[in-house]
């Protein structure tokens, strides 16, 4: 039995010598240590031994086995390591060739405008809110002095979901909703940057669904003068600092009274040009001092306090800014339009 183990042990060792790689090198441990192997064949034998032998006999099985295990485990290690060189041969890396040019995004402009707006009225103590676009027909008209009966409802096209859900046409249900939730503390100073949806035709200057930011102040004594310094602040911010603007009669059903915010034509410094068609003035934004059913329905008392509020167009305010002509290249994906914007980042 003795002599059985030692000639199993060198001609493993020597079959273990002529692996080249791990698929061999496991069919050597399955046909010499694996469960129906050479080794545990032999010590299947040991019965057959005498007593007084089988002791050391068994203390030479381990100790072959022992020694065939850690001649597998050095020889996986060298095949590892040959794999390793045979491939660190074959794959040259040349750090002299120019590397692949990976394609740099920009901010979106129209997301470039929304940030430029925040950071405006931040800076005067406004903070920025959102609201639901699926929107109650009661926060979208009703708590905003627009009844069913109202007409100023034939002046935005709405998209219904039931008789009482819709899409919201404009953000200013959020002035109703933040009244609610911040009565009857004053003051409330919030912008409302999000997405309204109206049943428009797509052309050049409309679209079914565009970015409003909605703004409003509540206070003790706020003026039309507070609105008129605030939005100065804002063109200024947002087209120049040697730009102006002006207030023109209109008509809201939220606010009384009501005004088109006109800025002067950032083109032709108010001279008259294509852009603001000869009058020197192009419009930017709806505002008003807040109507007082709107305070009144949040619970506020109206004789108390008053406020303002305005809403403008994003897509408007870019299109000014930047000279786009066109509403759709906003959504066209083209990739021509938008890597104008790189400069964004």
């Amino acid at each position: 039995m003795e002599e059985t183990l030692r000639e199993l042990e060198q001609r493993a060792l020597q079959e273990l010598k002529e692996c080249r790689n791990p698929t061999q090198l496991e069919a050597w441990r399955l046909r010499f240590l694996g469960k129906k192997g050479e080794l545990t064949a032999v010590l299947r034998g040991m019965a057959r031994i005498p007593e007084n032998e089988r002791p050391r006999i068994g203390q030479l099985a381990n100790e072959v086995r022992d020694a065939l295990e850690a001649a597998r485990t050095s020889r996986q290690q060298a095949l590892r390591r040959e794999e390793r060189d045979r491939r660190l041969a074959a794959e040259t890396l040349d750090v002299t060739v120019p590397g692949w040019r990976i394609p740099v995004g920009a901010v979106h402009p129209l997301t470039r405008i929304i940030r430029e707006i925040e950071e405006i009225f931040l800076g005067m103590g406004f903070e920025v809110r959102e609201g639901p676009e699926v929107e109650l027909d009661y926060y979208n008209f009703e708590a905003l002095n627009i009844p069913k009966d109202h007409p100023a409802r034939d002046m935005q096209d709405t998209f219904y979901i039931t008789e009482e859900i819709l899409m919201r046409t404009h953000t200013s249900p959020m002035q109703a909703r933040t009244l609610e939730m911040t009565y009857p503390s004053v003051p409330v100073k919030i912008i409302v940057p999000g997405r309204v949806y109206r049943r428009d035709e797509d052309d050049a200057t409309h679209s079914h669904s565009f970015v409003q930011v909605e703004g409003l102040m509540v206070d003790r004594g706020v003026r039309m003068s507070d609105l008129k310094g605030v939005l100065t602040v804002f063109a200024k911010g947002m087209f120049g600092e040697d730009r102006q603007i002006r207030l023109r009669p209109s008509y809201f059903p939220f606010t009384e009274p009501s005004a088109e915010v006109d800025v002067s034509c950032p083109l032709c410094d108010g001279a008259g040009c294509r852009l603001c068609k000869g009058t020197g003035w192009i419009e930017i934004l709806g505002a008003g001092m807040v109507h007082p059913y709107v305070l009144e329905k949040a619970g506020y008392d109206a004789d108390e306090v008053s406020g303002f509020a305005f809403g403008l167009g994003v897509e408007r305010t870019a299109m000014l800014k930047y000279g786009i002509d066109d509403i759709r290249h906003f959504y066209m994906n083209d990739l021509h339009f938008l890597r104008q914007f790189r400069r964004a980042l």
